[in-house]
């Protein structure tokens, strides 16, 4: 039960990282032209990788 209660969470967690970086796209180029950079691939690739680990 609470095996699934994780999985679950890390599918929601990776789905609303998806989101934010479709609706922070614009926000990251504009910053990118400044030279920062937004982590946000970092974000679902390790949530990506978690949820992965945690429902095989």
């Amino acid at each position: 039960m609470v095996a699934r209660l994780y999985t679950a969470t890390l599918f929601a967690l990776y789905q609303l990282t998806l989101l934010l970086g479709i609706v922070l796209l614009p926000v990251a180029m504009v910053t990118e032209r400044l030279g920062l950079r937004l982590p946000i691939d970092r974000a679902v690739s390790g949530l990506n990788e978690a949820y992965d680990q945690a429902s095989a």
